[in-house]
């Protein structure tokens, strides 16, 4: 399932385009040394998957309690069912019940900072950037992270939001560049697509817990997941 993080990752990124575009389109990058622009943007990058990482190290831990507890199959059907809701569950109704409120402060302080960082131009600005960046609340950065949860290990789940990170390298990188072609009317038709990608998304990690027999894409209970008890012979 590791796979699915990359391709959602790429999908992901046409709406990041809407939400992170503008920071990645302040970057204090040099604009005469394409080099250094170069490097400079990688360096932002790293910082985003950095983020990824840790918060992928956490949710793999969650899940890795529920795989200890028994529960990896079920865990795997609820993660797509979770996926598919907040998927169709209209926009204004999250806007409504405001989630952040209570972390509200940290996320102003966060904001704070990355404003500050725009001042300068050092690897290490952009380095920070990057990290601030990525620990931005993101509706598509928290349905990755069911998928992190759903890994059952804390490696795997750092490996799923860095795939699901570098799925959004390509996109975030030509806004850099394309800030003209990007233009609004092509990411709201482009955006239409993500629901639909994340609702199939849902289903593979359904069937994958359902154990079908169906080879990569919802095997037999037995070569699903690590036997828990060793057998004896």
């Amino acid at each position: 399932m590791l796979y699915t993080a990359f391709i959602f990752g790429l999908i992901s990124s046409l709406h990041c385009i809407g939400m992170c575009g503008p920071i990645a389109m302040m970057l204090p990058v040099d604009a005469h040394n394409q080099a250094r622009k170069v490097t400079q943007i990688i360096t932002y990058h790293i910082g985003r998957l950095t983020a990824y990482a840790s918060i992928g190290f956490v949710f793999g831990l969650l899940g890795k309690g529920f795989f200890l507890a028994g529960m990896q199959q079920r865990l795997s059907i609820f993660v797509g069912i979770a996926i598919i809701i907040v998927v169709l569950i209209p926009e204004k109704l999250f806007a409504r019940y405001n989630f952040s409120k209570p972390v509200f402060k940290i996320i102003s302080n966060v904001k704070a900072a990355l404003g500050k960082q725009f001042k300068n131009k050092s690897y290490r600005s952009l380095f920070t950037i990057g990290l601030l960046n990525g620990f931005l609340p993101c509706g598509l950065v928290y349905v990755a992270l069911f998928g992190a949860i759903a890994m059952q290990r804390a490696d795997l789940g750092v490996l799923y939001m860095m795939l699901f990170g570098l799925g959004t390298v390509p996109m975030m990188s030509s806004v850099v560049y394309m800030n003209a072609f990007l233009t609004v009317p092509f990411r709201n038709r482009i955006q239409k697509v993500i629901p639909y990608v994340s609702v199939i998304i849902g289903i593979l990690f359904i069937l994958r817990g359902l154990g079908l027999g169906i080879p990569y894409v919802s095997p037999s209970d037995m070569s699903l997941f690590v036997q828990q008890q060793p057998h004896c012979h």
